[in-house]
C-alpha cells in the first residue's frame, strides 16, 4: 500500500500545484460571469447595449480556457518541483486574476481604445508570465533533453503571441476591433496543445 502511495506521489509531483491553479482559474471565470447583468427590458433593444459585454466575456472565457488547457499539459511535464516553479506559477496566476477587471472595463466602455490597449497589455504580460513558468520548469529539468526540445517548440508560439499582443496595443487606437481580432487569432493558435507536449505527458 505504501509503495502504491509513493508511486502516485511521484507520478504527478505538481498535482497540488495544478489543483490550486485550477481553483484560481475557476474563480476567475466565476467572477467574469457574475459581471454579466441581466437587461431591464424584455425586447432586443434592451440586449443591444450588452453585446460588447458579451463579446468581451466570450473572448476572456476562451482566453482563460486556453490557459487552463495548456497549463495542465505544461505542469504534467514536471517531474520534480522547485521554489522557482512555484513562484513562477503564482506570478502567472496573479496576472490572470486581473483578467476579470480588464474584461469588465473593456466591455462596459464598448471597446474604447484605452481599455482595449490595457487588455492587450495584460494579455502580453500573462504570456510573458507563462514563458517564465516554462523556463522555470526547464531550468529544474536540465538533464531532460527531450523536455528541452519540447519547450523550444512551445516557445515559438509564445514569441508569436507576445509580438501579436504588442502590435494590438497601438492598433487599438487605430481600430479597436482589429486588436480584438488579434486576440481571437492568438487564442485559436493555442486552442490545440502542442503534440510534443501530449507525447511528453504520455
Amino acid at each position: 500500500m505504501s509503495e502504491q502511495k509513493h508511486q502516485l506521489k511521484t507520478k504527478n509531483p505538481a498535482g497540488r500545484l495544478e489543483a490550486f491553479s485550477d481553483g484560481v482559474l475557476a474563480i476567475i471565470v466565476t467572477i467574469m460571469v457574475l459581471e454579466l447583468k441581466a437587461p431591464h427590458g424584455t425586447d432586443w433593444a434592451a440586449i443591444k447595449p450588452l453585446v460588447p459585454v458579451l463579446i468581451s466575456y466570450v473572448m476572456s472565457f476562451l482566453f482563460v480556457g486556453v490557459y487552463w488547457g495548456n497549463h495542465h499539459h505544461l505542469l504534467h511535464t514536471v517531474k520534480r518541483l522547485s521554489a522557482g516553479i512555484m513562484l513562477a506559477n503564482l506570478h502567472l496566476l496573479f496576472w490572470l486574476s486581473l483578467v476579470p477587471f480588464a474584461t469588465a472595463w473593456m466591455g462596459e466602455n464598448h471597446f474604447a481604445p484605452l481599455t482595449v490597449a490595457v487588455y492587450a497589455g495584460l494579455l502580453c504580460v500573462c504570456g510573458l508570465a507563462y514563458t517564465i513558468l516554462q523556463k522555470a520548469i526547464e531550468a529544474c529539468h536540465r538533464d531532460d533533453l527531450r523536455l528541452k526540445t519540447v519547450m523550444e517548440r512551445h516557445s515559438r508560439k509564445g514569441i508569436f503571441s507576445v509580438i501579436a499582443y504588442l502590435s494590438a496595443i497601438p492598433l487599438a487606437y487605430v481600430e479597436p476591433y482589429i486588436s480584438v481580432g488579434i486576440f481571437f487569432l492568438v487564442a485559436i493558435v493555442w486552442l490545440v496543445p502542442e503534440r510534443s507536449f501530449l507525447m511528453e505527458e504520455d
